[in-house]
């Protein structure tokens, strides 16, 4: 038993100009006890009938323009997982999250050109000139080779109509950050691409997304080092009640891979506007690699989501 939370404050301002520009800023802190207020995005942008453009430190267009799935709690089990319920226990690995984010240029400093919509569809690009707060972005692959890498480009574009009262949203990303060559070893730039469907008839929804990361890896065949997640979901929407439920694979192609298997059940109910009760079931299996035994976990959350 335990609680666990996600807390932001959010502020931002904006103005529109006689000609039509509209001028703002937006800054997000993270306010939970361990955060010490952090800032977690910090951005201005312009738009008009042309478009939109973001300055500074936000998700790409990869993540802004990404299809999600239905999702039984979509703080738990949606393209960003806020929070877990999962801990480090005998075989079972703790994971900051098991969700599915276009977010490897994370919230570095960058340039984002949202398309206004047109005909259904937007179009958007991102560009980061430097992948670290300062300076080039370093990780460890699994080789044991340190690789640091520079700017990255994001793209992304999403669709949303109406046919014959069927609702379609699609849509697709797709990321590189350069590396910068230092390295001896056979390493590769950093990718990423996601593609997604989202169908509504009537009261009932499905949905269904693939992304791989290459993790920055190369090696022998087109998967080394690749990790490869699908998600689908389906929902049910009465009233104020929403009924979910999804299912999350990951894989991790690498040699010391683990592939995660999740099935999540849920409610949520609108009880005021920005405000809503949620209640989940979630079912977490992990196949760890050979010489390690797998593990699962089974976890119930009770919890509200308020926004004013």
């Amino acid at each position: 038993f335990d609680m666990v939370r996600d807390t932001e404050i959010h502020i931002g301002g904006e103005t529109t100009l006689d000609n039509g520009l509209t001028v703002g800023a937006h800054f997000e802190l993270d306010a939970d006890g361990n955060d010490s207020a952090t800032s977690d995005e910090s951005y201005v942008y312009f738009s008009g009938n042309w478009g939109r453009v973001n300055v500074g430190a936000e998700s790409g267009a990869g993540y802004l323009l990404q299809v999600s799935a239905p999702a039984a709690d979509s703080n738990i089990d949606g393209i960003a997982q806020y929070v877990s319920p999962f801990m480090t226990t005998g075989n079972l690995t703790a994971q900051a999250a098991l969700d599915y984010n276009m977010a490897d240029s994370a919230k570095n400093d960058k340039i984002t050109y949202l398309s206004p919509v047109m005909s259904g569809f937007q179009l958007g690009v991102s560009y980061t000139p430097d992948t670290g707060m300062a300076d080039d972005y370093t990780i460890s692959l699994t080789d044991g080779t340190i690789q640091q890498y520079e700017e990255g480009y994001e793209i992304g574009v999403r669709y949303e109509g109406d046919f014959e009262e069927v609702g379609v949203v699609a849509g697709a990303g797709y990321s590189v950050i350069k590396e910068d060559g230092t390295t001896t070893t056979a390493t590769d730039d950093q990718e990423m691409w996601n593609v997604g469907l989202d169908v509504d008839v009537a009261a009932f929804g499905i949905g269904a997304i693939y992304m791989e990361d290459n993790n920055g890896e190369a090696g022998t065949g087109a998967t080394a080092g690749d990790t490869e997640t699908m998600v689908v979901g389906a929902d049910y929407t009465t009233g104020p009640f929403k009924i979910g439920v999804s299912y999350y694979n990951s894989e991790d192609k690498a040699t010391s891979g683990v592939e995660y298997d999740r099935y999540t059940g849920g409610v949520v109910y609108e009880y005021g506007p920005g405000m809503s009760f949620r209640g989940s079931i979630q079912l977490l299996e992990q196949d760890n690699p050979t010489g390690t035994a797998d593990a699962d976990g089974t976890a119930i959350l009770l919890g509200t989501q308020i926004n004013f």
